[in-house]
């Protein structure tokens, strides 16, 4: 069935429509034109860009699927409609074994982008033409992405289709870097886990490629994912409470909700000590966590992060509780767990619907019953630490207000990346009677996470 191209004169939100033409550089091969319209009328003047999709990354679901096209319109600012061009796929999207390698052949994105400029054109709406816009921007897709090699896709009740892969991104120093991840179909663009990973054996790292005979273990020890080295920084604010737990010959207690992969959690029970608490939307991600990221030993809920909250706070102990242990389908009971209250609550996050962009937390965690329900079954001097990706700044400023509202105090840390920020509220004021010198649990912090953001603390 042809295409009719009076289809393209008008934005109509959410459109989505792709289609493939045979590639003028290369004849003998077709290109996959996708033709994506942003979910709200931005100006009269519609803005329209194109992007080229890299080399051999086709199949990736930021490329391949209509939520990674979506998110890459919304984190283009002021473009209403996104036109990405790419080789077409012989296989389907989900053909496996998928492997990436970085290419670079600037000539031949010149090429193609001299001419499809009659197709950038046509795919004009009628409104731009009038106005004499004729020349549709060309976006640069950049990461730090070398290689990659899927190793699994599953699919879970409530997240649906999630792969891992492993990596090598670009590194500053001299030597490689080796990741693992974890990201989920209907937002591809946002990765839900990332470990270090390292070669089970010693090789020389020349021999050492991703998706080779080398086999890789998760290195526990250390935090990659910006957000979370700020997340274990906000423990310093109570660090003399923590110490006096440790001297008592206590394990703090830390309840995270969203799991994921499981790397704040294995963090903070392998290199803090804490008796670490998980809750879980979906079983088959904490599977995933225990087969690929090295969770384990840690008791995990299966359900709903603010149902939970909910039971904890009226007294609710008949929970789900699933075993760290490798036998997923062992169920324990351990309702004296929860005698005593959590030392802090960290809350990571995140909205699953891709139409509104990336939003941390979702939004019906910002309700003023939630917040009062987590204080609840929190210790006197407990924090309530949140990992927060506003999508506007009254967004952001409502939950510092309902924050204020209900706890002590309020800090906030700035990750630094232009996405993410921290909050940190205390139930009460704790003083810090010990010096750093005389607290092992903060020298321990420090050297943990090399001592960055302790000094970015912000009190609002």
């Amino acid at each position: 069935m042809a295409l009719d191209i009076k289809t393209f004169e008008t934005i109509i939100p959410s459109r989505f429509l792709s289609f493939t033409i045979p590639n003028p550089v290369l004849p003998s091969h077709l290109l996959r034109v996708a033709v994506l319209d942003s979910p709200i009328q931005l100006t009269e003047s519609p803005q329209v860009a194109a992007l080229f999709v890299p080399q051999t990354r086709e199949p990736d679901w930021i490329f391949s699927t209509e939520s990674g096209h979506l998110q890459l319109l919304l984190s283009s600012p002021g473009i209403s409609r996104l036109i990405l061009i790419g080789n077409n796929r012989i296989n389907g999207p989900d053909s496996s074994p998928l492997t990436y390698h970085k290419r670079e052949d600037a000539q031949y994105v010149k090429s193609l982008e001299n001419s499809l400029k009659p197709l950038f054109f046509a795919l004009s709406p009628e409104v731009s033409v009038k106005d004499g816009i004729f020349d549709v921007p060309i976006l640069d897709y950049e990461d730090n992405l070398i290689c990659s090699v899927v190793l699994e896709r599953r699919a879970g009740i409530f997240v649906s289709e999630m792969l891992v892969e492993d990596i090598e991104i670009e590194s500053d120093s001299e030597l490689r870097e080796f990741r693992r991840r974890l990201r989920f179909k209907r937002m591809p663009n946002l990765v839900q886990t990332e470990i270090r990973i390292v070669p089970q054996k010693v090789f020389e790292l020349d021999r050492v490629k991703i998706g080779g005979e080398v086999k890789f273990r998760p290195d526990t020890k250390v935090l990659v994912h910006s957000y979370l080295i700020p997340m274990v920084a906000s423990l310093s604010l109570i660090g003399s409470c923590i110490e006096d737990r440790f001297r008592k010959g206590l394990k703090p207690k830390s309840l995270c909700l969203g799991v994921g992969g499981g790397a704040l959690l294995s963090f903070l029970r392998t290199q803090l000590g804490f008796e670490v608490f998980g809750v879980e939307m979906d079983e088959e991600v904490l599977s995933v966590a225990r087969q690929y990221f090295g969770l384990e030993e840690i008791q995990v809920c299966v359900g709903d992060a603010i149902e939970y909250v909910e039971k904890l706070a009226s007294k609710d102990r008949v929970l789900n509780l699933v075993s760290g242990e490798d036998n997923g389908d062992c169920y324990l009971n351990h309702a004296n767990v929860f005698d005593a209250k959590f030392d802090v609550i960290m809350v990571d996050l995140d909205s699953c619907d891709a139409r509104n962009g990336v939003i941390a937390p979702p939004l019906e965690f910002v309700k003023k019953h939630i917040l009062l329900a987590a204080r609840s079954v929190l210790s006197d001097f407990g924090i309530f630490v949140m990992n927060v990706i506003p999508p506007t700044r009254l967004f952001y400023d409502t939950l510092i207000h309902e924050f204020q509202e209900i706890f002590h105090e309020l800090y906030e840390i700035d990750v630094g990346n232009g996405e993410n920020f921290v909050l940190i509220a205390k139930v009460s004021p704790v003083s810090s009677p010990l010096s750093e010198c005389e607290n092992s649990f903060l020298q321990k912090l420090r050297i943990a996470i090399l001592g960055r953001y302790l000094d970015s603390i912000r009190k609002i």
